[in-house]
């Protein structure tokens, strides 16, 4: 329907496609004191559990929504960061970052960092444990809370982050043939021309090289095998790789391309890429993947990485699972189960934490 109506030029497919994913706004709720606010100029929304805490400071989740950078809001979360406030009885701050193509990388980042950090400097006005914050958010958001948590490992001036969690993230944009990336091209909700789509809206705010960046054109052979240690189907386990894949050898380089492209090395846009110091002081991490989802593999590289690197990995994985699931545990009367296992294993990880 958005190809149809941005022919007619009614409008963008990106304008309908935020329409129709807007979320509606959903009553009070008795057990929760939600309030928006602006965190160095950032919208927020905050979830706070009404209930006492027997003077113990609650747990703070910094959640950055998904939607390929280009969707989402705070009204589209709502329902799941209620859901993962109230049944972990955490304090929940919901990040309203700049979407692109209107806002292009590094301004969702920036304002997820900045977000994050204002929350860190001001904890003590939200009853909660400075040694206790968590960075959360799931595909697009996942990608940006892999990056917030990568650039605080760094930082000796504020608390160190309790965890990580990471629901379906998108981690790297070299390489767009690994395993899921085939087995799962056509699956819903995120098919793999739109994975390559969002990530060149985040980057460029346009997607004009997406059949180079699809056929792996866009990086040159040096680079490819600089990565290839940390992005490589020889890292996935043979289980992954039984349902229909075919090894993918990248069609020859183009340098134009790479010209557009070049900032997809940046570990801040791809979390995947940055060196062992860093990932070797990254926090104790959970990873939720799902079998039917082009992202499938991005989630199992970084796993690799964080426990090679010595960090301590809950890893979740949903064999019945589609990119999108947790959005979807209650959705206009429809409810995936897989979706309420995937909610329920990130509030019992919070829980042990």
């Amino acid at each position: 329907q958005g190809r149809i109506l941005e022919k007619t030029g009614l409008c963008s497919q990106i304008t309908f496609g935020r329409y129709v994913r807007q979320g509606r706004k959903l009553g009070v709720d008795p057990k929760l004191f939600i309030q928006d606010l602006q965190f160095n100029k950032v919208p927020v929304r905050v979830y706070q559990p009404k209930a006492t805490s027997d003077g113990r400071r609650r747990r703070g989740i910094i959640f950055f929504h998904g939607g390929g950078w280009v969707f989402g809001s705070l009204d589209t979360y709502e329902k799941v960061c209620r859901y993962i406030s109230r049944e972990s009885e955490s304090v929940v701050v919901s990040v309203q970052y700049r979407l692109a193509p209107e806002h292009k990388y590094p301004a969702a980042y920036e304002d997820c960092l900045s977000a994050t950090i204002h929350f860190m400097k001001n904890i003590e006005h939200y009853g909660v444990d400075p040694g206790n914050v968590i960075v959360c958010g799931d595909s697009a958001g996942g990608n940006l809370a892999a990056a917030v948590s990568q650039t605080l490992a760094g930082r000796s001036d504020l608390p160190k982050l309790r965890a990580q969690i990471l629901i379906y993230p998108g981690l790297q944009a070299l390489d767009f043939n690994l395993p899921s990336y085939h087995q799962n091209r056509g699956v819903p909700l995120l098919l793999r021309e739109r994975a390559a789509f969002f990530a060149l809206q985040y980057l460029n705010g346009h997607a004009l090289h997406m059949q180079e960046v699809l056929e792996g054109s866009h990086i040159p052979p040096d680079v490819r095998l600089k990565y290839r240690k940390w992005v490589s189907p020889d890292n996935i386990p043979e289980k992954f790789k039984v349902r229909g894949y075919k090894p993918h050898k990248p069609c020859e380089f183009k340098a134009e391309v790479l010209a557009e492209v070049r900032r997809f090395c940046e570990p801040n846009l791809c979390p995947l890429l940055a060196e062992d110091a860093i990932v070797h002081q990254l926090p104790e991490s959970f990873i939720l993947t799902c079998e039917y989802d082009v992202l499938r593999d991005d989630g199992l590289l970084y796993k690799k990485r964080l426990e090679d690197n010595g960090v301590r990995v809950t890893w979740y994985h949903l064999e019945d699972g589609f990119h999108g699931i947790i959005s979807l545990y209650d959705y206009c009367g429809f409810s995936f189960p897989a979706g309420k296992r995937g909610l329920d294993s990130i509030v019992n990880f919070l829980k042990s934490l």
